[in-house]
């Protein structure tokens, strides 16, 4: 009986030997369990994560704002076209209501003319005048039937050609209003990718410190120096001399009113602008009519070479041409920089000129 019991002793791991093995698993697997990761003995848990450098962010800032930039212009420039479309898709709905009208009344007319010939009885022309007892009368009414008849077969194309026109303009009023739409979703989409962008570039502004946001602002101010006295090395100033037309003074003067108001996407004055805005507005007091959009304003707009600008002309910037200053002289530009700046006058060559355009031809 007592072999039994050691035999089930053994078997359990409550004999010696089993006991040894038992005490041993568990401590390797406490072990275990307190041993530190791989790489743990390197980690510093309480080590605070490492700051960015001023320039790291202040060059994201920068790109940031320049993406909401390129999203601006896509902005306004779904915007115009949603304009556009807003008045052609009301006046072809005004349209559709004349011709409605008019169709309404065709119709109703064509339906008495029915309704009389049906009372005629409808007979040929040949059995009226066997039948009839005035043969005279009948030709002299016969000869005023035709003339109604050619009247009749007018009518009745106009009426055709009414039709067709509704169906015409009913086509062309879906196709705007679809095109209207797709805009409108351009336009959102713009705005929400514009938004984004500012959204981030302002928690990125607001992690600085206000000595750090001081110096940013400096960093700004002297790569802008920077770059205008690289432009002006090449010696393109001296080349230009040429004087501002009547129009182009007009422009410089309504855009000299405007230093110091803020920059706002999107707008277009009196009391906010974006940089194609206040370009748009200021030629608009000279009395021209130019596109809204920087982009546009370099697609459509006459170009000059560098060397023959003159103040009032507009300097376009960056690759995607979406920025842009008004030439005032004396190698200086006026524009509305970005979102966070106010309208002021920077060295011509401050940011990286893509060409010049001439409004007033």
């Amino acid at each position: 009986m007592a072999g039994v019991r050691g035999q089930e002793r053994i078997r359990n791991g409550t004999g010696g030997a089993g006991a040894r093995r038992a005490a041993l698993v568990t401590v390797c697997a406490l072990g275990l369990l307190a041993a530190p990761g791989p790489g743990a003995a390197h980690a510093a848990p309480d080590e605070p994560p490492k700051k960015r450098s001023l320039e790291s962010v202040r060059a994201e800032i920068e790109e940031l704002h320049d993406r909401a930039g390129s999203a601006t212009d896509a902005y306004n420039a779904a915007d115009e076209r949603a304009t556009a479309q807003r008045r052609q898709v009301r006046k072809l709905s005004g349209k559709l209501r004349d011709t409605r009208r008019t169709l309404d009344k065709l119709t109703n007319t064509a339906g008495a003319m029915a309704r009389a010939q049906y009372r005629g009885g409808g007979l040929p022309d040949e059995a009226r005048l066997m039948l009839g007892r005035d043969p005279e009368r009948f030709l002299h009414n016969a000869t005023i039937a035709r003339k109604g008849q050619q009247a009749t077969r007018g009518f009745l194309a106009r009426l055709r050609q009414t039709r067709a026109e509704l169906d015409d303009d009913s086509a062309k009023a879906t196709r705007k209003g679809k095109a209207l739409e797709a805009e409108r979703a351009r336009k959102a989409a713009a705005r929400k990718k514009i938004t984004a962008q500012l959204k981030r570039a302002r928690k990125l502004e607001r992690s600085l410190e206000a000595d750090e946001l001081k110096r940013m602002r400096e960093l700004d101010e002297k790569e802008a120096l920077a770059r205008h006295a690289k432009w002006l090395k090449t010696g393109a100033l001296e080349q230009i001399n040429a004087k501002a037309s009547r129009a182009g003074k007009r422009a410089i003067a309504y855009a000299t009113e405007q230093l110091g108001k803020d920059y706002e996407w999107g707008a277009e004055g009196p009391t906010t602008f974006d940089c194609s805005g206040l370009t748009l507005r200021a030629w608009e007091a000279a009395g021209e009519t130019i596109p809204r959009t920087s982009q546009e304003q370099w697609k459509r707009l006459p170009r000059v070479p560098l060397k023959k600008m003159r103040p009032g002309d507009l300097i376009i910037y960056k690759k995607d041409a979406s920025h842009v200053g008004i030439y005032v002289g004396k190698g200086e530009m006026l524009h509305a920089p970005r979102t966070g700046r106010t309208i002021t006058v920077e060295g011509a060559g401050s940011l990286p000129i893509l060409g010049v355009v001439r409004p007033d031809k």
